[in-house]
């Protein structure tokens, strides 16, 4: 860690580009000495980056060419250089990144603790103070509940982004640490719904109005708890807060528990019904074939990932106790099994049109049988495994944590078939 004071440092994200510029400009102009940042990934797909500093009456834009057209590319030979340059410059008092739309602020939270830069990582440099996300009203419900893809938005983050615009909207309101609501929704029934639905994927997380949003005095609404940028353990809380447990507006909220593995065969089939009528899910899964090694799933919109969580507790090669979450330790102790140990499912599904009963009964019949399960680990082995394959994103040893890389390489659900 370096003896000088870090500089503080806002990340904003949304998909809406004018109400996070407005939100931007309000944080610039209320601290002098505020650095404003900008990665425009419209033209990523042919290698062009275009980037806009404006810092007191400095507004300059660059037009960078990389390599290798993707987010990692543009955060690793840019953005954290440059966070560190800025940094070290006198007259920055702060620094504020404005994500491209595309951009989930989670990846680069964790570029900013884990990434090198020379001989360390950027974090020793900036104190990110809030990751603040703005919902632009009119039209985040339909971006959370459709299927559009980034790529029929002209949202690409790099040539082989599969990702659904939910995924990318969800994600933003999850990581954030503060929502910035923008404009109006077009009618009563939407705004409800929409509230409905952050009320389930960000219980915590405190809204305010961007026409009401003070430069100086917004950070203060952010809650002393808040994350702050820190990715927390895939084997912690899957939600922070406390959910409504009612159904509103049609939107309705189903936590799945089993202390007994998947078939992963009959998983994979069974698979859809987080898909259709589902907002969102995210949850952690006991494969049979795969006993030792834990696998996340997440969807939203259509689009779906699953990777790996890392290993087990009770895996031969698990994590030792003392090098894990508080909240890890104390969720295992809670259901361990005298046989299986930590393995169980436990997944939080948000649900529209489709019935909380109808995902319970699929996921329920996807369990292996008392026979199935009777006959032991050395005949799960030989189950053929759907989720034996994973995709990969190209510069993926430099893009995120590596237990996360598949979460992030989220497939379409015509390409978990």
């Amino acid at each position: 860690m370096t003896d000088n004071p870090r500089v503080p440092l806002v990340l904003i994200s949304g998909l809406a580009p004018g109400p996070n510029a407005d939100l931007a400009e309000r944080l610039r102009l209320a601290e002098p000495g505020t650095a404003v940042v900008h990665h425009d990934l419209r033209q990523i797909h042919s290698g062009v980056v275009r980037r806009r500093i404006r810092l007191g009456d400095r507004d300059q834009l660059t037009v960078l060419e990389l390599a290798h057209g993707c987010v990692s590319c543009t955060l690793r030979e840019d953005l954290l250089p440059l966070l560190r340059k800025l940094s070290q410059m006198p007259q920055v008092r702060r620094i504020v990144v404005r994500l491209d739309e595309a951009m989930e602020p989670e990846p680069v939270s964790w570029a900013l603790h884990n990434v090198l830069v020379g001989d360390r990582p950027v974090i020793e440099d900036v104190d990110l103070r809030a990751v603040l996300t703005v919902v632009d009203c009119a039209g985040w419900l339909t971006d959370s509940t459709g299927d559009d893809t980034l790529a029929e938005r002209n949202l690409l983050a790099s040539p082989e982004d599969e990702r659904t615009i939910a995924q990318v909207a969800l994600s933003q309101v999850e990581f954030a640490d503060l929502l910035v609501l923008a404009g109006a929704a077009t009618d009563a029934w939407s705004a409800a719904k929409a509230s409905a639905v952050l009320d389930r994927v960000a219980p915590s997380i405190p809204r305010v109005e961007l026409s009401s949003v003070d430069g100086k005095t917004v950070l203060d609404a952010v809650p002393a708890d808040a994350r702050r940028g820190e990715v927390t353990d895939m084997h912690g809380p899957l939600l922070r807060g406390q959910p409504p447990l009612h159904t509103d507006c049609g939107i309705g909220l189903l936590t799945f528990t089993s202390q007994r593995p998947f078939h992963p065969e009959r998983l994979h089939d069974a698979i859809d019904v987080l898909l259709d009528g589902v907002v969102r899910t995210r949850g952690r899964l006991w494969v049979a074939s795969q006993p030792d090694m834990a696998l996340w799933i997440e969807s939203a919109g259509g689009g779906l990932g699953v990777g790996h969580a890392g290993p087990w507790l009770a895996a031969p090669d698990g994590p030792d106790w003392a090098a894990v979450s508080p909240e890890r330790r104390t969720l295992a102790s809670l259901r361990w099994d005298p046989l299986f140990g930590d393995r169980a499912q436990e997944l939080v599904v948000v649900t529209d049109q489709a019935t909380p009963d109808e995902i319970e009964a699929a996921l329920n019949g996807a369990l292996l049988t008392e026979e199935e399960l009777a006959a032991g680990e050395q005949e799960w082995l030989r189950y053929p495994d759907p989720f034996g394959e994973w995709h990969e994103e190209p510069c993926e040893d430099t893009e995120t944590d590596p237990e996360k890389h598949d979460v992030n390489a989220s497939n379409r659900k015509d390409e978990t078939q």
